[in-house]
C-alpha cells in the first residue's frame, strides 16, 4: 500500500472517529428518546467502521497511531468549528502545533 493510500485511509478514519464522537455528543444532548437512540446507533456504527479503517494500513501500529493522532486533531477541530461553532483557543492551537509536529516527524523521518 502506498503512503498516499495509507494517508487517505487515516484521514477517512479520523473523519469517522471524530464524526462518531460528534454523533454520540449530539445523542447525549437530544431530548427525545427516539432521537437519542438513533444518534447513539449511528455513532456505534460509525465508530465500528472507524476501528476497522484505522487498522487497514500495514504500518507499525505505534507509528500508525502516532500519525493518526495528528490527523484526528485536525479533523476534530474542524468538526468542533463547523458542527458545534467552537473556535480553538490559543492553548488548543499551541498544543495542536506540537501534535502536528510530532505527526510530521513520524511521517517523514527516515530510519
Amino acid at each position: 500500500m502506498s503512503h498516499i493510500a495509507a494517508l487517505g485511509l487515516l484521514i477517512l478514519a479520523a473523519c469517522l472517529e471524530a464524526g462518531g464522537d460528534a454523533l454520540a455528543r449530539t445523542a447525549l444532548h437530544a431530548h427525545a428518546l427516539p432521537v437519542r437512540l438513533g444518534f447513539f446507533s449511528a455513532a456505534a456504527l460509525v465508530l465500528f467502521i472507524y476501528g476497522v479503517t484505522v487498522n487497514l494500513p500495514p504500518w507499525d501500529f505505534g507509528r500508525l497511531l502516532g500519525v493518526y493522532v495528528a490527523l484526528f486533531f485536525v479533523v476534530a477541530q474542524l468538526i468542533n468549528l463547523f458542527a458545534f461553532g467552537v473556535r480553538p483557543g490559543l492553548p488548543v492551537l499551541a498544543g495542536g502545533a506540537l501534535i502536528l509536529a510530532g505527526g510530521l516527524l513520524m511521517t517523514f523521518w527516515n530510519k
